[in-house]
């Protein structure tokens, strides 16, 4: 394969980013790449024009990881740390330890992010030269080795977080005048705009909170430029605590004025708001990159197991031979790849890696007493095997052997992130914290002659849909889903795994008792199914639920024994992969499969029991007699798995694994208790504050998200699932719902749409807004309410096409807390006003035999009721009769506009009326005693923060939210006949007199003065505290 890039030079040239590869011993320096600023186009650059650029600050860097652009801005990440962690057949295998952003705005950015990362290079190699000198002399790449990660708590303490453009043109007006300091702590506070800055700000500065209500429309640091301690100190004014007749401070009427203009101009667009969370972005993907979590290797490939390397082909770049499956930087790295800049692609794998060797003694006759030696020091690992091809062994002696235990864990890009925000199954069966884990037993010298012998085994969440609450410390697993889509995905899950591994045993080990047992019951009733329809092709899955908990109650963690002597036999049937001389010898012939609910703690001791029995098989093909269990100086297998254990936790919980001391020393006692249970707070922690957003950025990075999930998790601090198809769920929720209420066979079904309505009905505004799937037939229209949980209608209401007497469409802003919530173009909806019918029903799905609501008048329709069968009870009344609860001052507000607008059933408010029978026929069977209703729809977003592309490769256009809203009025009105009714003189209550256009008309619903006016304070304080946590 061509050789990768190993050190190389960024340079910040006059046009862009210059990578200059550093030559490798007694081999000429590779062609050296330009990174336009602005455009990001890749070229390769002659010697000579890349000499041009040697007079600048250089930056140093191991590798490249990609790059990366958020709304105006990009960036290169580079590798400026780096561990070796193993060698496998003489290839080192490396960790990240630190990464370096680099803008690529301007040169002017560029290099000063260039001179903060060297500056803070240099302070961090006094700190850690001790640890650098011991892992650096094992290799001779290693003198420049990784400096530590240094993010801060706040990414305006970390220096190496490049500027905005924005940040710098403060920075530069700043600079020309003088800022005093003052000693009032408060000021120092509001100063450091540090993670308390702008709550300090709030309730210490005067103008704190008028500040924070500008920020609070816009969520932009624009909206607040100019005015409050930013701008003062901007412009050089004396930064102090303004006092009552300080000039800086204008009226309080002054002050409302511009507050009103400033929110009349709050930024909507997404890219801004990406913008005003890119430190945040930046600051996050260091700190995920410089985890210890990625790994690489310059010259092997560690994405794939023993038996599936591919063979190799010095023309295939190593990024095009590895597993995607296991490639994390694959769409960061996409430009040099779309470039044909192969040998700067260096895959990243996110998982584990380590490395153990030990030494047994082969004529002892105690198999518990068979281990001589072991060690667990990376730098003596790697001179063992160095050493091993001159005879020079570790331990040489006749009585004895040495061998080499290395252990590679590969977590999935499919379903990636954080523990409760990834749970279950996707509709491509792929699961949460899906890892792979091979477990690697040869000689130190990897000699062809001798054996290798691998075991794999998996991990991957429970494969159903399910979700848990983050805000709970035992939390309730609820299925999701209906039980056909469960069985689905399940069966798809099923059918990848044994593609790739034959056979799969299923170890479950949940509880049996508890929240747990009904996802766990699930889990089994469709393991059953599968199986009774002959597995897949032919192949049926074994089944093994251990409950863990109750069997290893009081910390006797020993009897997992008891699971590995029931599946034992199943161990040794699957074997392992064995490779001799350079061929394979026999290959694994399954896999296991362990979960618990996390599949963290539960499962890494397991797991790791199970290795250890594989071992103890491998050893005895050797020839070897090994007992780990009983012999105390193991230790060292306890803590590879343990090591193993944490690497996945920390990329799924944020912390170390719990049970962690049983999985290193085999014995549990109170300290260890003590210690899972400050574990366990830490998690609760990092469920209800950090992940959110670490999960958005888990996916920008992975290519799954475009950067409008920013402005989706600024509006509500939350980050959806990219993974659900919400187009495929929506469409089903159309058509289960079509089927379920249309009763009349007569009635044509003309359309749906799934929209987003108020709680409850006949108002405008009443909070949650729910997703409701909207029908139309060429007599009524249909606003069904879904549970889109378990795919089942809740309930639904029906009103006749006759009813409708004016559909208003406009903006519709329900709340004003973020920039994409006050976008009038994005926030928009309509009305259907009504006047209730005799036939005008509506429904509610009790699930049982009692009804949640009676009818004022009539009687059930029996035959309707019990269409559906099954024993489910629907209570039907008749919506004439039906309290849907007092109109708010906005819906009456709205009818009184509707009624000037729409108003034709010749009352005083009109004087001509169209002479058509289809008005008439609509007024006919209207019961006029009734007052008038309203129904009020919300357009769902149209362009999702999901990256969404068709099956060419071309992005997915959809319909905007305005465009979709003419579309459904126009659908409704065309059923109506409402063309019939424009071009109609009305008079007005006003005595106005005006043509009528249809039925529709134009109009706000809820425009942004009324939607200021309605977001209370309390609400603001909400949200802005929620931001401050959160964001």
């Amino acid at each position: 394969m061509p050789g990768l890039v190993h050190k190389l030079i960024i340079i910040a040239a006059a046009d862009g980013i210059l990578l200059q590869p550093s030559p490798l011993r007694n081999q000429r320096p590779g062609a050296a790449v330009q990174i336009n600023y602005r455009t990001n186009s890749i070229i390769s650059l002659a010697d000579t024009q890349a000499d041009n650029s040697k007079s600048a600050q250089t930056l140093e860097a191991h590798g490249i990881v990609g790059l990366f652009t958020v709304a105006s801005s990009s960036y290169l990440i580079s590798i400026s740390g780096r561990q070796q962690v193993a060698q496998i057949r003489g290839k080192p295998v490396y960790v990240i330890t630190g990464v370096d952003l680099i803008p690529l705005s301007s040169q002017s950015d560029a290099q000063k992010a260039i001179e903060l990362n060297n500056a803070n290079s240099k302070k961090a190699a006094s700190r850690v030269s001790a640890e650098l000198t011991s892992d650096s002399d094992t290799s001779e790449d290693e003198n420049e080795d990784a400096k530590p990660d240094q993010v801060s708590n706040n990414e305006d303490d970390d220096p190496t977080i490049p500027h905005t453009p924005e940040a710098d043109k403060s920075e530069a007006s700043a600079s020309q005048g003088t800022v005093e300091k003052t000693s009032s702590v408060v000021q120092d506070v509001i100063g450091r705009k540090g993670q308390y800055g702008r709550f300090a700000e709030k309730w210490f500065s005067k103008r704190g909170w008028s500040v924070e209500k500008r920020r609070m429309q816009g969520m932009s640091e624009a909206n607040s430029e100019g005015s409050g301690y930013k701008s003062r100190k901007a412009s050089g004014i004396k930064s102090t605590v303004a006092s009552e007749d300080s000039p800086d401070v204008p009226t309080i009427a002054s002050d409302k004025q511009d507050q009103r203009q400033e929110i009349k101009e709050a930024p909507t667009d997404p890219s801004i708001v990406a913008d005003n969370l890119t430190p945040k972005l930046l600051k996050t993907t260091k700190m995920l990159l410089s985890s210890r979590s990625f790994y690489f290797s310059y010259d092997y490939d560690i994405t794939r197991r023993l038996g599936t390397v591919q063979t190799k082909n010095s023309d295939v770049p190593l990024h095009k031979s590895v597993d995607s499956l296991y490639f994390w930087n694959r769409h960061l790295a996409s430009s040099f790849i779309d470039a044909g800049q192969h040998s700067f692609v260096l895959p990243l794998m996110q998982g584990f890696v380590g490395q153990r060797a030990f030494t047994v003694n082969t004529e002892s006759e105690d198999p518990s007493r068979s281990m001589v030696a072991a060690t667990e020091n990376v730098g003596e690992i790697i001179q063992l095997q160095n050493n091993a091809s001159s005879a020079r062994d570790f331990r040489a002696s006749p009585e004895t052997r040495d061998f080499l235990i290395t252990l590679v864990s590969r977590r999935s890009t499919l379903r990636p992130g954080l523990r409760y925000l990834r749970r279950g199954i996707d509709s491509e069966g792929d699961t949460a914290n899906y890892v792979e884990t091979e477990q690697i037993l040869s000689v130190p010298s990897w000699s062809p002659s001798g054996r290798i012998h691998s075991f794999t085994q998996v991990r991957g969440s429970i494969p159903l849909y399910f979700t848990q609450s983050p805000y709970s410390f035992k939390p309730v697993p609820f299925l999701q889903h209906s039980y056909e889509a469960n069985r689905a995905a399940f069966r798809r899950h099923f059918t990848n795994l044994i593609n790739t591994y034959s056979n799969v045993q299923v170890v479950l080990l949940v509880d049996k008792q508890g929240v747990e047992a009904k996802i766990g019951e699930e889990y089994e009733k469709h393991t059953i199914e599968l199986n009774n329809e002959n597995g897949i092709n032919g192949v049926k899955l074994g089944f093994e639920w251990f409950d863990f908990h109750n069997i290893c109650r009081g910390m006797k963690f020993e009897n997992v024994s008891i699971l590995i002597d029931s599946i034992g036999s199943i161990i040794s049937e699957f074997g392992t992969t064995v490779e001799k001389d350079g061929k394979i010898q026999r290959g694994q012939s399954g896999a296991l499969r362990t979960n618990c609910m996390d599949c963290l703690d539960r499962t890494n001791v397991v797991q790791s029991a199970c290795g250890q029995r594989s071992l103890e098989e491998q050893l005895n093909s050797e020839g070897i007699t090994l007992r780990l269990q009983a012999d105390n100086s193991t230790q060292w297998f306890n803590t590879l798995w343990a090591d193993n254990g944490d690497a996945i936790s920390k990329q799924y919980s944020s912390t170390a694994a719990l049970k962690g001391d049983y999985t290193r020393t085999r014995k549990r006692d109170y300290r260890g208790a003590i210690n899972d249970f400050g574990l366990t707070l830490s998690r609760y922690f990092n469920n209800i504050v950090n992940d959110y957003f670490s999960q958005a950025v888990i996916d920008f990075l992975l290519g799954k998200v475009t950067d409008r999930v920013f402005s989706d998790f600024e509006a509500d601090m939350m980050s959806g699932d990219p993974a659900m198809s919400m187009r495929k769920v929506r469409q089903s929720a159309i058509d289960t719902s079509s089927k379920i209420v249309i009763a009349d066979q007569d009635e044509d079904f003309l359309g749906g749409w799934t929209l987003l309505c108020p709680k409850d009905p006949n108002t405008l505004r009443t909070f949650p807004f729910e997703e409701i799937v909207l029908l139309l037939t060429n007599t009524a229209i249909y606003a069904v309410r879904f549970d889109w949980n378990i795919e089942k209608v809740a309930g639904f209401e029906r009103v006749e096409l006759k009813s409708i007497v004016g559909i208003m469409k406009g903006i519709y802003i329900t709340s004003t807390l973020a920039a994409a919530q006050t976008d009038e173009e994005r926030n928009v909806g309509f009305v259907v006003r009504y006047r209730p019918g005799q036939k005008d029903v509506a429904r509610i799905n009790t699930r049982s035999l009692s009804t949640a609501v009676a009818p004022r008048k009539g009687e059930f329709d029996e035959a309707r009721r019990n269409r559906e069968g099954g024993g489910r009870a629907e209570a039907e009344r008749e919506s004439a009769g039906d309290p849907h609860g007092p109109d708010d001052e906005a819906v009456g507000d709205l009818q009184k506009r509707m009624t000037n607008a729409c108003d034709l059933e010749g009352s005083s408010a009109s004087t001509d009326l169209p002479n058509d029978s289809n008005v008439k026929a609509n007024l006919k069977d209207v019961d006029k005693s009734t007052e008038f209703k309203s129904l009020a729809f919300k357009a769902l977003p149209a362009d999702s923060s999901f990256a969404s592309m068709n099956r060419d490769g071309s992005e997915r256009q959809d319909l905007s939210e305005k465009k979709m809203v003419e579309t459904i009025c126009e659908e409704i009105a065309k059923a109506i006949g409402g063309d019939a009714l424009a071009g109609r003189r009305v008079v007005t209550r006003e005595g106005l007199v005006r043509e009528t256009s249809g039925i529709v008309e134009e109009g706000n619903i809820i425009s942004l003065a009324e939607a200021r006016k309605s977001t209370g304070l309390f609400e603001q304080l909400g949200h802005s505290l929620k931001k401050l946590v959160w964001a």
